[in-house]
């Protein structure tokens, strides 16, 4: 893994230098503004710090594909110059956590590196555990691959949190095994437990929501019943309108639940914008059509299930009516899902939707729910980005753009 600092006059122009850099694949782990303080704050001027990452076998193929051929007779080890920019490249290595208060990554991680040194203290002291560490001490000399270091029982903890956030053990697994395979043999908690947390980051990837531009948008909201898509829709548009100064419109394709077009209707009149209804999908252009000055049109569709090949083909024609439209409009699609709908189910879900192509996931009830594994889970298993989470009722609250240091943070044990 490729972590690198970057400064800049403001975050714009350090995301930009991190991306030219290490290329769109970056991620962005952390944004700080730094102060100028003493006599220093009259004579220069504040200025953001940002910490990018990149995916190690990324940042080769990029260096490799701008790397010049040269003659192998002439060929010497030569060690590129820092950026002045960007400052020193480091891969995972303890020496950046030794200075206290210098490790934005540790501020972020609040009492997570308090709580494994207890667990590790509380497991070395208390005599009810001698048979745990049999079962390690087991566990590592059957499996000849393990390697032989302290950084097995620290690993081992922060995957057992991982696990108690109901993460998927074949996606928990290859998060420690690449962390492993990184990470000196005798690896302080510090640096191992902010190796997890930025490839957790790197996993879960940039949030994808909806651009605030000048292009026109319809956007389709689809999913089971139930997860809020209506409630959603209504939190968006309140946003597009009250605070981006966008003209909404929305439509409702779900006729089939009982009073779901008067709940739309109900909200359109507290925002005050236009609903049509399309009762079919050859209806849906005509529908869309009446909204043609308007900048977004949100479009919510009825809650299939993903046992049900007629309404899942239904849906499909739906959207590709208004894809096949000759609209001059960006068409995109939010599969909206419950965070505490099981696993298994996310899955046969998701594989109902994989017709439909490139959409985000958003996802609801974050407030129902202590464990947010599925959330990860869901992103590695389709790989589609992640784009917004709600967490209540409230409209226009309640909604945000899905912060995934927060949620890296929750599933290693943190508040």
């Amino acid at each position: 893994m490729i972590v690198k600092k970057y400064k800049a006059d403001t975050e714009t122009a350090a995301i930009l230098a991190a991306k030219e850099d290490l290329g769109p694949e970056a991620v962005v782990l952390n944004v700080k503004t730094m102060k100028q303080r003493g006599f220093a704050k009259f004579f220069k001027h504040d200025y953001v710090e940002i910490t990018a990452a990149l995916e190690e076998k990324e940042f080769e193929q990029k260096v490799s594909s701008r790397r010049p051929a040269v003659n192998a007779a002439a060929t010497k080890e030569i060690k590129p110059a820092a950026d002045k920019m960007s400052g020193i490249d480091y891969r995972v290595d303890d020496s950046r956590y030794t200075e206290t208060g210098k490790n934005t990554i540790e501020e972020k991680l609040d009492n997570l590196h308090d709580m494994l040194q207890s667990h590790m203290t509380g497991l070395d002291k208390t005599p009810g555990n001698a048979g745990e560490k049999d079962v390690e001490q087991k566990e590592t000399s059957d499996n000849t691959a393990k390697p032989q270091n302290n950084n097995f029982k620290p690993l081992k903890l922060i995957y057992n949190k991982l696990m108690e956030n109901e993460m998927d053990e074949k996606y928990a697994n290859a998060i420690i095994n690449d962390i492993n395979a990184s990470l000196k043999k005798e690896s302080n908690i510090d640096s191992i437990l902010a190796a997890v947390y930025q490839k957790i980051i790197l996993k879960l990837g940039e949030p994808d929501g909806i651009e605030t531009d000048e292009r026109k948008k319809i956007i389709f909201f689809i999913g089971p019943t139930g997860v809020g898509k209506t409630t959603t829709i209504a939190k968006l548009a309140s946003d597009f309108k009250l605070n981006k100064g966008k003209s909404v419109a929305m439509v409702t394709a779900d006729t089939y639940r009982i009073a779901a077009v008067e709940q739309l209707n109900t909200y359109a009149g507290i925002l005050d914008v236009p609903v049509n209804v399309a009762y079919s999908p050859s209806e849906i252009c005509g529908c869309l059509n009446e909204f043609s000055g308007y900048d977004v049109i949100f479009v919510d569709t009825a809650g299939r299930s993903h046992k049900n090949e007629e309404q899942k083909d239904e849906l499909i024609e739906l959207i590709n009516n208004v894809k096949n439209g000759g609209y001059d409009a960006d068409i995109e699609t939010f599969l909206v899902l419950s965070v505490t709908t099981k696993y298994k189910d996310l899955i046969n879900i998701a594989d109902t939707y994989k017709e439909i192509e490139d959409y985000r996931l958003l996802f609801t009830k974050l407030d129902e729910t202590v464990t947010l594994g599925n959330i990860i889970n869901l992103k590695c298993y389709t790989g589609a980005p992640l784009s917004y989470t709600t967490s209540g009722q409230n409209v226009p609250d309640d909604i945000e753009t899905i912060d995934v240091q927060k949620l890296a943070k929750n599933l290693l044990g943190g508040e």
